[in-house]
């Protein structure tokens, strides 16, 4: 049993972005899974690590710890090597800021409880689930392009030659946008980079399709 569990469900991208970390650090971890179809995140031992009742939570040999990017940074202060954050306080800020178009502003809107709320509530159908989404995904990723496109600091990845907090926001999210039909045709810049995550073996494994409780 390792020291690491990770409670998470294969299809979610905020657990993809924590698998990609764990992988590219090599660490060891014990994979739990959660079915949010089945609402196993609101089970009474999940609430007791996680009182959001959501995917991910880290548990560490000093407690539980929620919330994706909380995980990431943590991760990077405990294990260090390879850096997800530049040592540089304007090259973190910029990262931060390219990772939170991504898990601030486009996936709050393709959560499962929002888009269960939004069938429940309003009667809104498959369809109309995924122009919701892609409405936001589009407006965030056209951002997102824009920078990258522009600024001097992009390079093989979100910034320089390595994989960063960024790709690893961009990565799982660019994964689940396929399921909305939000492709990456009008993203150059964006397809590229999610071109050369996909060829770096530690992103790959934790892509969906390769977790023990796909269906």
């Amino acid at each position: 049993m390792s020291n690491l569990q990770l409670h998470n469900y294969f299809r979610s991208s905020t657990s993809v972005r924590v698998r990609a970390a764990l992988n590219l650090k090599g660490l060891s971890y014990d994979y739990i899974p959660l079915s949010l179809l089945k609402g196993e995140q609101a089970s009474a031992d999940h609430l007791a690590l996680n009182p959001s009742g959501l995917v991910p939570t880290l548990v560490t040999p000093q407690g539980a710890l929620p919330q994706s990017l909380a995980i990431l940074e943590w991760l990077d202060e405990v294990h260090p090597e390879p850096a997800l954050l530049p040592r540089d306080a304007w090259a973190r800020a910029r990262v931060r800021s390219l990772a939170h178009i991504i898990a601030l502003d486009v996936h709050p809107v393709n959560n499962l409880r929002i888009l269960q709320h939004l069938e429940a509530e309003y009667g809104v159908d498959a369809e109309g689930k995924a122009a919701w989404f892609g409405k936001w995904a589009h407006a965030g990723m056209a951002a997102l392009e824009a920078r990258l496109a522009s600024e001097p600091e992009t390079g093989t990845f979100c910034h320089g030659e390595t994989v960063g907090l960024a790709d690893l926001c961009l990565y799982a999210q660019v994964l689940n946008n396929g399921r909305f039909g939000v492709t990456l045709e009008d993203y150059p810049t964006i397809a590229r980079i999610q071109d050369a995550c996909m060829d770096i073996p530690a992103l790959e494994k934790a892509a969906p399709a390769n977790q023990i409780d796909a269906t």
